[in-house]
């Protein structure tokens, strides 16, 4: 009889064999597709891989709460939506690096509070720019009330609560893709749902102005601080989001 190891071998081998089976026709349709658009005049340079794309999805604003083991947090996420209607089912996607992740993880239950214009910056700041594993985000927080499944949903500047129980948790490597069906949903006001784009057009700070032009800077992509001097500290914090050095981008003011 052969060991453990022998039988997993070929199943391992396949796996590598059809996984660079697939990378070489990918390759090979590239390259076929640059090739017809070089004849053709419109071949646009290649791959670019510009991150900058991904801000013209469209994006809802959200607060995902959760309650485990006598614990309530919760954060800011931007991708919830709805998957099926029969039953009533949502999807979110939550950083794993979240306290409020871990929550709901554990309990199986979470709420979204969906955000509208009428949010306020200090909604953001409050639940984005701070960690519960540091803080309790409730202590002292009014603008909340608990819904029907015991946990806290947010109550000013939001215009809607989506109460939840988890079917799925797909792990996604940085994020869980939780899959959950709804036990109770509630509108909390006829004002317009925040979008990512009017979250940076009209509630986030604007970018502090630099005190003369042709100076570098270094701007946070998050909050829109600005660090000035010519090299920013690898150990640096955003005084304002808390977000670290690599959230910062090198500009030349103009």
């Amino acid at each position: 009889m052969s060991t453990p190891r022998e039988e997993k071998i070929p199943f391992i081998l396949t796996a590598i064999s059809l996984t660079t089976a697939w990378d070489e026709l990918y390759l090979n349709i590239v390259k076929k597709a640059a090739s017809i658009g070089t004849a053709a005049g419109k071949n646009d340079g290649g791959i670019t891989m510009d991150t900058k794309t991904l801000f013209n999805l469209t994006y809802g604003l959200f607060v995902f709460t959760s309650r485990f083991d006598g614990k309530d947090s919760g954060c800011i996420i931007n991708t919830a939506g709805q998957v099926t209607d029969t039953p009533n089912r949502i999807s979110v996607t939550v950083n794993k690096a979240n306290f409020t992740h871990d929550l709901a993880m554990k309990s199986g239950i979470f709420n979204v509070s969906i955000l509208s214009e009428a949010a306020s910056f200090d909604t953001f700041r409050h639940f984005g720019f701070q960690s519960g594993r540091d803080v309790d985000k409730f202590a002292g927080y009014d603008s909340c009330q608990r819904s029907g499944n015991g946990l806290y949903y947010i109550t000013a500047g939001t215009n809607g609560v989506l109460s939840a129980k988890v079917e799925q948790a797909v792990d996604l490597g940085t994020h869980t893709l939780f899959i959950a069906t709804l036990d109770d949903m509630k509108v909390l006001s006829d004002v317009p749902s925040a979008t990512y784009a009017y979250y940076h057009a009209n509630i986030k700070p604007k970018p502090q102005a630099p005190k003369a032009k042709g100076k570098t800077v270094w701007r946070c992509v998050i909050c829109g601080y600005i660090y000035e001097g010519e090299e920013l500290p690898a150990d640096f914090i955003c005084p304002l989001c808390k977000h670290p050095a690599s959230d910062f981008e090198k500009v030349v003011v103009e």
